[in-house]
């Protein structure tokens, strides 16, 4: 039988964006632990408790079911599903084996068209970082990674990342304010960008590949913590469920 769902605030009654609300408040009621792993919960329930339709909610929870956050179950029954350890490691062995070869074409290829638009992206990046707006850092770090993959000119590689960013953000899996400060990331970002703008391919490969191992391994250890609860991962947990997708 599902379980009674928690108080959740009625949606915005925003027509075309009722499936980003759906999904969007069912990451903060996870996030917040209002929404529990493990625990059943009614699809026509979520729907009612939001205020709307269960077409926007089985929408939105269709994407989430995609990304492998939550699993069904019969009679419109659900489950919460944390990302697990694997899950992380095997996107960041994709991100690697795309971004590197990306960033490097674009350093060996940097123009004044380019050059502009990573200054210029920078700069916005630096500011959220600042003002401490994690969203609109996010927004300006996604940004950065798909401006070089455009001028790459490898559209599929560019779709396949953009979509593997999309499935880290609705698993919920950020380093935020976690195990380092928007800063700490946005400084990550200085040394990539000076390379390419001085057209070092290898340096700026190198700089790309230490930002995407150090993000996804902490990301790796902080599913681990979720899995293990109450026990804390090691430094060789980390490293086994890194080695098996990526080494």
């Amino acid at each position: 039988m599902a379980q009674g769902l928690p108080d959740l605030e009625p949606l915005a009654q925003t027509g075309g964006r009722r499936v980003e609300l759906a999904v969007a408040a069912v990451r903060a009621a996870i996030d917040d632990g209002r929404m529990k792993p493990g625990v059943r919960y009614s699809a026509y329930q979520l729907a009612t408790s939001l205020g709307v339709s269960r077409t926007p909610v089985r929408e939105a929870l269709l994407r989430l079911e995609e990304v492998g956050l939550i699993v069904f179950e019969a009679r419109q029954g659900f489950r919460i599903r944390l990302p697990r350890s694997s899950d992380i490691a095997d996107i960041f062995a994709v991100r690697l084996a795309l971004e590197l070869p990306a960033v490097r074409r674009a350093a060996g290829a940097a123009d004044h068209g380019l050059a502009e638009e990573l200054r210029a992206e920078r700069a916005l990046m630096r500011d959220a970082a600042q003002t401490g707006g994690e969203d609109e850092f996010m927004r300006h770090d996604l940004r950065l990674h798909d401006l070089i993959l455009e001028w790459a000119g490898n559209q599929r590689a560019r779709d396949i990342v953009r979509g593997l960013r999309e499935t880290t953000r609705l698993l919920g899996a950020s380093t935020a304010e976690r195990t380092r400060s928007i800063a700490d990331i946005d400084a990550e970002h200085t040394p990539i960008v000076d390379a390419i703008l001085a057209g070092q391919p290898d340096v700026a490969a190198a700089a790309m590949r230490d930002h995407l191992v150090n993000t996804g391994r902490l990301l790796v250890g902080q599913a681990l913590r979720d899995e293990l609860h109450p026990a804390e991962p090691g430094p060789d947990d980390v490293d086994r469920i890194w080695s098996a997708a990526v080494d």
